[in-house]
């Protein structure tokens, strides 16, 4: 060995648990980068062990070099394992076991999983304190954007006062695509654009977890933590998706100065900590109203700082595997820092706020039936639930040769600022009325 080989950093030897469309990304960064990120993180960064369910699949890369090992859980004895990157996803089973393993055996662990982070995160940076060892988990939410690095380091000095952004690709590329259609003159609804995005890609065979707001709420939650100094809350998220948006819908809203975008947004005051994933109406002269496509965004407005507004790819290979990667060139580095931007025992936990105590302007749609005073019935209860309303529009007329999911009107309400309870108990006053054709659909407008 010579003098030079002697002196010669020791590299982060690294196991990779899951190896579907973001680990084979992350071997593809390494390959492609290793020179480059052994001069940033001051030492090589080598994988040595891999582990996944289907030793047989095609992933599209030459894994002959790497050891297989078929139980992961045997990755965190070993003495040539210095961290252990987790890509099976799932809030509990193997990759939460998996988890708590590492940490235990003083390890440093990576992950891209949102929904361990929020449902177990705050267990999770206890064991990792305890250790003395690194939870990185900048992968999880919102794919390439350094949006976690971003509000834990570079805007620490600020109090934030709200969060929010759009934080799932597949409804904002399913929404973008309606708006799309409706330019076009050609209006699609929802279900179809769907089965478009599932052919390409974009959804998965069950895109519940999207489409219903799940994803986002898992990612919002941890964004919360980390920008109020507040205790992981996602059991307290109120969420609606966008499975009940309609191009009408869509139509409405442009008119009106609008688009409409999956919104995950969060408040710490005095009430509580208020977070909500909603469908809402963005003003055309807000940055998120021009975020297309299947990208993300992230907004943070700090005391000091402003407004910061985070952009990009917020899934795939290429920008998930970065997120991992970066995570690892601070593992290499020894730059750990607390996972939640301060030790555990000082997150806060802070009650949930009263949604119906937040004021602002609402959008109402309704379908109801052709008839004579169905818009004075609507009309009698938002003036009784306390609703001033901006303005009203009726489009449409049924006709017999309508479909079942097609006949009836449209009714769109756009109301003065006010209570959000005030919404609510509008609805209720409505409940079973045999004038509305379907669930009547409330979108928030962003201030």
């Amino acid at each position: 060995m010579t003098e030079q080989q002697a002196h010669a950093p020791k590299p982060l030897r690294v196991a990779i648990v899951g190896l579907g469309t973001v680990g084979g990304g992350v071997i593809r960064l390494l390959e492609t980068n290793a020179a480059l990120l052994a001069r940033r993180s001051g030492r090589p960064i080598e994988v040595v062990a891999i582990s996944a369910r289907d030793r047989a699949k095609d992933r599209g890369i030459d894994l002959s070099s790497y050891e297989w090992v078929d139980d992961m859980t045997r990755l965190v004895t070993r003495s040539d394992v210095d961290a252990v990157v987790e890509l099976i996803g799932g809030s509990d089973g193997p990759a939460l076991t998996l988890a708590r393993q590492c940490l235990a055996a003083g390890k440093p662990f990576v992950t891209a999983n949102k929904a361990m982070i929020a449902h177990h995160g705050l267990s999770l940076a206890a064991a990792a304190e305890r250790a003395g060892v690194a939870l990185k988990y900048e992968a999880a939410v919102a794919g390439g954007i350094p949006v976690i690095k971003g509000l834990r380091e570079g805007a620490a000095a600020n109090e934030i006062s709200r969060v929010y952004g759009i934080l799932n690709g597949t409804c904002n590329y399913i929404l973008t695509t309606m708006e799309k259609a409706k330019d076009a003159g050609q209006p699609r609804d929802f279900a179809d654009v769907l089965k478009d995005a599932q052919a390409l890609g974009y959804a998965e065979a069950d895109p519940s977890f999207d489409i219903d707001g799940v994803d986002a709420a898992h990612k919002l939650s941890i964004l919360a933590s980390l920008s109020f100094g507040t205790q992981l809350a996602f059991d307290h998220v109120d969420i609606t998706g966008i499975r009940h948006v309609i191009a009408a819908d869509i139509a409405e809203a442009a008119a009106l100065g609008y688009r409409i975008r999956l919104v995950g947004m969060a408040e710490n005051g005095p009430d509580g900590l208020f977070q909500r994933v909603h469908p809402m109406l963005v003003p055309l002269n807000h940055p998120l109203a021009h975020v297309d496509g299947s990208l993300n965004a992230v907004v943070a407005e700090g005391n000091f700082v402003g407004r910061l507004f985070f952009q990009g790819a917020g899934a795939g290979d290429g920008p998930t595997a970065s997120a991992v990667v970066a995570d690892l060139i601070d593992v290499a580095r020894d730059e750990y820092g607390d996972a939640f931007a301060m030790p555990v025992a000082s997150l806060i936990a802070a009650p949930k706020a009263d949604t119906g105590a937040r004021t602002g302007r609402s959008y109402l749609r309704f379908r109801v039936a052709d008839r004579p005073g169905v818009l004075a019935e609507i009309a009698a209860a938002t003036r009784d639930a306390g609703v001033s309303i901006e303005s009203m529009i009726q489009r449409g007329t049924a006709t017999a040769d309508d479909s079942p999911d097609q006949r009836g009107v449209l009714v769109a309400i756009v109301t003065h600022a006010g209570a959000e309870r005030c919404i609510a108990d509008t609805l209720a006053r409505l409940a079973g009325s045999d004038s509305l054709l379907d669930q009547p659909m409330v979108m928030h407008i962003l201030d």
